[in-house]
């Protein structure tokens, strides 16, 4: 008994580390905010640390490498201390999880409520695994904000895809979108504290409110309407969940405090490929899309994905992802070699011989390169307001164009919009002087 006491005198040190994208940081910022809520104290180091929270991605198989060898080296460099498992690799491999780490506790994304729970008994060397899952908002609810600046939102969780190569629909789950009142009422808080950037984010932005019967169009308009002086990236979207709220979301696009920026992922430029991937959409309504965009905003910058390599990729698609590539010159695209994920339909396919796809994927990262470079060149000398977010591992400070374009830049203040002069251009980044 007094052995119990004296454990509950004791503060318990927590480290949070998260891999992955921003819909699990706001994860994190949730456990974070739950610990902190019930008096646990938070750390910046594992060496601090009583308990480690390692925050899972399984989108990519590299990611799932480096988070299996993370765990494992926690566990052999720092024996002592207790190691909980959170995030997508909880639902989704949950044998693998249990081979790796017998002695870790768990907590799912859908049971971030638990957290303080989980910890606590950690602490005291139980194991503790909840999973399953929920209809819990993670809106309006306490979290701790790891940028001062920047605030996430998360707008729903779950989709309404069923991708063939995707596992992390089996992690979040189905669509459960949240309410536009309470997401302005978290928007409106965080702005009133000095945030300057609002994150939208969701396994896809488009499909939120096709559950509610609410409107992305209608949430980015009251985001970007509230007073102030910041800017609201959206995150996201699949091309399909667009649907009928195409007109009203370039409306939204157009509003003053809206980065012109549409991650937009196509994924494949084969339709053969779309169909096997099962992203029910078509290049041509894709490109539709982005040209229905691009007349009413033409300084809008296009994100997309490309999957290199899915196992039914003949020559044939691939030169007509590289024909897509170099026709809408996207400005920003994110490259992954295909690897089969645990669960995901397309995983019974024979992947295709490694030495094809690296083929493949160096011949599209030199075109990625060309576009972003041809890109940067035409705003050189331009004078561009941007809005400082962070400093720069490198020196100086990341700021951001309207269109969402990094821009190197000295002597300024994080949080603050600057106009800047464009002095220099490379291929992965701009350089600015304020004026």
């Amino acid at each position: 008994m007094l052995e119990e006491k004296e454990n509950n005198k004791t503060q318990i040190r927590v480290f949070i580390e998260t891999f992955g994208c921003t819909f699990n940081k706001a994860d994190s910022q949730i456990m974070a905010g739950n610990l902190l809520k019930n008096n646990i104290q938070l750390v910046d180091s594992i060496e601090k640390a009583d308990v480690a929270i390692v925050n899972t991605c399984y989108v990519k198989q590299p990611t799932e490498s480096k988070i299996i060898n993370r765990i494992q080296n926690i566990k052999s460099e720092f024996p002592d201390k207790k190691v909980i498992v959170s995030g997508c690799m909880v639902e989704i491999d949950p044998k693998k999880l249990d081979k790796i780490g017998p002695d870790c506790s768990w907590i799912g994304p859908h049971k971030l409520n638990k957290t303080t729970d989980v910890v606590k008994s950690s602490f005291k060397g139980e194991i503790v695994r909840e999973c399953g899952f929920s209809n819990d908002t993670k809106v309006g609810i306490p979290k701790l904000r790891f940028d001062y600046y920047i605030h996430i939102i998360q707008i729903c969780e779950g989709c309404l895809g069923s991708c063939s190569y995707c596992c992390t629909r089996f992690a979040r789950g189905m669509l459960n979108s949240y309410s536009i009142k309470e997401i302005k009422k978290e928007a409106k808080e965080a702005i009133a504290d000095g945030c300057v950037e609002i994150q939208l984010t969701a396994q896809d932005t488009a499909a939120f409110g096709k559950d509610t019967n609410e409107k992305l169009s209608k949430l980015v308009e009251e985001i970007a309407t509230i007073p102030g002086d910041f800017r609201v990236r959206v995150g996201m979207m699949h091309p399909k969940s667009i649907g009928n709220d195409l007109d009203d979301l370039i409306q939204a696009f157009k509003l003053l405090n809206v980065y012109k920026f549409l991650h937009l992922p196509i994924q494949s430029g084969s339709n053969k490929i779309l169909h096997d991937m099962r992203r029910d959409h078509l290049v041509g309504e894709y490109k539709d899309i982005v040209k229905k965009f691009k007349d009413e905003i033409p300084e809008l910058t296009i994100a997309t994905d490309i999957i290199v390599g899915y196992p039914t990729e003949t020559e044939e698609d691939f030169n007509k992802t590289s024909e897509f590539l170099k026709e809408l010159k996207p400005g920003l695209i994110h490259l992954s070699k295909y690897k089969h994920r645990e669960g995901a339909l397309s995983s019974v396919l024979d992947e295709i011989p490694y030495d094809v796809m690296k083929r493949r994927s160096k011949y599209l990262t030199d075109i990625k390169s060309q576009i972003t470079e041809d890109e940067n060149k035409q705003l050189f000398g331009t004078v561009q307001k941007v809005l400082v977010v962070e400093k720069g591992n490198k020196g100086g400070y990341i700021a951001k164009t309207d269109s969402y374009i990094p821009v190197i830049v000295d002597d300024v203040d994080i949080g603050s919009f600057v106009d800047v002069e464009i002095t220099e251009t490379t291929g992965t980044y701009l350089r600015g002087k304020k004026v």
